[in-house]
């Protein structure tokens, strides 16, 4: 094969210390563009391109002091632009939508937040009683916020009303750590304490394969961006990559020495990043499932590793240290 390099060294480009006051257990990028009106007798290809350029870069982080922060990425630096605030007890997980504009926010209260990125205004609030959700996904067209819960039901809640409109049971009834929504809308996948994964035809609402391939929690898991392969971290220091159609092994990787928190994959699906307990994020080419390179930039677990949805080459990273980093990577054509 031939590659064209574009970006040529590994580099930690931004470190931010003491980002919040506890813990960050996790993050997630939103790129909406800003909201601007133009005249109607504006050229239209100005008009494009004034809306190219008016593309905002959120990072949100969300930690054990009970706080959201929006980060907008400017000039390769994170300046806090809003501090998201209501929670009685730690965050434990985000969900961007798919236009970039909104997160969502759930805590160990058990209240589920949605939240105006531009504003920082809140949109809606859910309490949805004594259940922890502790995972949260966007339906690919935004109108619905997948949540698991300890007890195994994963919850779809409409994003207008907050009303639960769905129930998707497990089966097995284990604490659900992760989900997950393939991007063309299909399916729905769940990753358990157990290290039981299920993969949901959302269509008709019925699990569609069970994967046993972990023998501990499943931290984190997701989808390809042509939603062909699904992607699962587990405690058991382990990733596996499994074709989703037919639900055959592809790949397990190693490499970590401890438990794998978060798996992400870069928006043009040629490369995954994941992130552990050993300290250090390390990122992966795809069609080799060869380790690249490791990060070692944190000085505790890295709870959660993200892709900027713009750029195949900056991610992000949260720590029990309480730092955000930020990575530049290569990328290349074929």
């Amino acid at each position: 094969s031939f590659f064209i390099f574009l970006c040529f060294q590994y580099a930690l480009t931004h470190k931010t210390e003491n980002a919040h006051e506890d813990s960050i257990w996790t993050c997630g990028w939103g790129c909406p563009k800003r909201k601007k009106d133009h005249p109607d007798n504006e050229d239209s290809r100005d008009s494009i391109r004034s809306n190219e350029d008016e593309i905002a870069e959120y990072l949100v982080t969300a930690s054990v002091d009970d706080s959201v922060k929006v980060w907008e990425l400017k000039d390769a630096t994170l300046k806090l632009k809003h501090n998201l605030t209501g929670y009685s007890l730690g965050v434990v997980s985000i969900a961007i939508s798919s236009d970039g504009s909104k997160c969502a926010s759930s805590s160990l209260d058990s209240s589920l937040k949605l939240w105006d990125l531009h504003s920082g205004d809140k949109l809606l609030s859910i309490e949805v009683g004594p259940v922890d959700i502790w995972t949260l996904v966007f339906s690919p067209d935004d109108k619905f916020i997948v949540s698991g819960s300890h007890a195994g039901k994963i919850h779809l809640y409409g994003t207008e009303n907050g009303k639960q409109e769905q129930t998707l049971d497990t089966r097995g009834g284990k604490f659900t750590l992760s989900v997950a929504y393939s991007p063309d809308g299909k399916y729905i996948a769940s990753g358990a304490i157990d290290g039981i994964i299920n993969i949901f035809d959302v269509a008709y609402g019925k699990v569609l394969r069970t994967l046993e391939g972990h023998a501990m929690p499943i931290r984190s898991l997701c989808f390809s961006p042509d939603s062909q392969m699904l992607l699962t971290a587990s405690d058991d220091g382990h990733m596996k990559l499994y074709d989703v159609k037919d639900a055959n092994l592809a790949g397990t990787m190693s490499g970590h020495a401890s438990w794998v928190l978060g798996v992400a994959f870069s928006p043009d699906g040629q490369q995954f990043a994941s992130s552990s307990s050993d300290h250090t994020v390390k990122i992966w080419e795809l069609a080799q499932r060869q380790c690249l390179h490791t990060f070692r930039e944190h000085k505790d677990q890295v709870w959660s590793v993200k892709y900027n949805p713009l750029r195949n080459n900056i991610i992000a990273s949260v720590s029990e240290d309480k730092s955000i980093n930020l990575y530049e990577c290569p990328i290349y054509d074929r």
